[in-house]
């Protein structure tokens, strides 16, 4: 399994005193997004895999969030914002932006971006040098929400191989051991075993329709007591006698 780079401080003969650090509560400066169709993408992604992963304290799953990689420690330069991200190994906790100098070196084990008009040529060309190059992720996906245009790539010596689909489409993620695909129209995460990962709202419909479902059948078995007793009445023979 490949493993995404830590950041290498380059001084040039700077001492450290005259490093700007900067605070870390950096705050995003992020662009707005394209369209609702990108919003809620990703916005799905990160809460179906905090949901999927809500026991585990190791990871750290955001979105439209900047990552600042400068070798000089500073906010005005080298900074990506991937539509989705994933680190590993790292402290579970809400951030306002991801700081590598400040986090132990460490970039995204996964990034999706979230393709439109205006980013396609920048999402399949620069991002995707720079994920490979400098950031070393492991797994890089995009997706056309409006065309449902779907890739991935794996880190495989240091360059990025295309990952096969399977006969249903779905691409292998070896960082989050989980297959992504396009389900209705949206980007979504699956089991090894090829079963479709359900959101809160999916859950909690999945739960009111056996509810539902188990009180109809409730119902029935009333009904069915209640012909059972008709029946046997017009025989003469009185039910609570049996």
């Amino acid at each position: 399994m490949s493993e995404p780079a830590t950041l290498e401080f380059i001084f040039n003969g700077i001492s450290e005193d005259e490093v700007v650090f900067p605070p870390g509560d950096i705050l995003s400066d992020e662009l707005p997004l394209e369209s609702d169709l990108h919003r809620d993408q990703i916005d799905l992604l990160i809460r179906i895999l905090k949901l999927w992963w809500r026991e585990r304290q190791d990871f750290y799953a955001s979105g439209n969030l900047t990552i600042y990689y400068s070798p000089n420690q500073k906010k005005s330069e080298h900074f990506r914002r991937p539509d989705f991200f994933v680190v590993l190994g790292t402290q579970k906790k809400d951030r306002k932006s991801w700081v590598v100098w400040q986090e132990d070196g460490k970039y995204p084990n996964l990034i999706v971006e979230i393709l439109s008009n205006s980013t396609a040529a920048v999402d399949k060309g620069l991002k995707k040098q720079v994920y490979q190059d400098t950031f070393r992720t492991p797994d890089y996906f995009w997706f056309d929400p409006v065309t449902m245009e779907f890739h991935g790539f794996h880190l495989v010596d240091g360059k990025y191989q295309e990952i096969q689909p399977t006969t249903d489409g779905r691409l292998w993620s070896q960082q989050l051991e989980l297959y992504l695909g396009v389900y209705e129209g949206k980007l979504r995460l699956f089991t090894t075993e090829n079963q479709l990962i359900l959101s809160s709202e999916e859950l909690a419909e999945q739960e009111s329709l056996r509810a539902q479902q188990a009180e109809e059948r409730a119902q029935q078995a009333e009904q069915e007591i209640v012909r059972l007793q008709e029946v046997l009445l017009t025989q003469g023979i009185e039910p609570e006698n049996i």
